[in-house]
């Protein structure tokens, strides 16, 4: 993958890079983590924090930024005789992530998986064939390597001040 302008990549302002503003949002371990165990099913404060292994104050912390990003939606609940909790339920925009932590984990059963292999597995549930994270070029469907594409700028592209 090579930047493909005129203008350098050395040369282009990296204020609005959208990496860098997901990375923001969701960058942090714990963040990633805790989006791991909503996408396995994960809803309650105490089953975050038992799972994960957080304190209180940083799981708080994380659940709050994601529910204001929009990314989990905070749905109350109550169990009889108790006081009424939030469920952290994944959004639309927080379910867009999917496709990150698949690539994340097959990167990690590439290069850092534990020897008995992988903790858990992602299948289709029609076939039972893995799932894998592919780029690809839509008009062809081939799967693509970062030699195959070029980069060139967007139209909120701007020199470096």
């Amino acid at each position: 993958m090579a930047y493909d302008d005129g203008m350098k990549w050395l040369e282009m302002s990296t204020e609005n890079c959208t990496v860098q503003r997901t990375l923001d949002l969701v960058g942090e371990k714990w963040t990633l983590l805790l989006l791991r165990d909503a996408f396995n099913g994960v809803r309650r404060f105490d089953d975050f924090r038992r799972h994960v292994g957080l304190s209180e104050a940083v799981l708080s912390d994380r659940l709050r930024k994601l529910v204001a990003a929009g990314i989990l939606a905070a749905v109350p609940y109550q169990e009889r005789g108790s006081r009424t909790r939030n469920e952290y339920r994944l959004t639309p925009k927080g379910r867009d992530l999917w496709p990150v932590l698949v690539a994340l984990r097959q990167w990690g059963e590439t290069y850092v998986a534990d020897p008995e292999g992988p903790v858990l597995e992602i299948r289709h549930r029609d076939c039972g064939a893995p799932v894998r994270v592919v780029v690809e070029c839509p008009d062809e469907h081939t799967a693509l390597s970062p030699t195959e594409v070029r980069v060139v700028p967007g139209p909120a592209a701007r020199p470096r001040a």
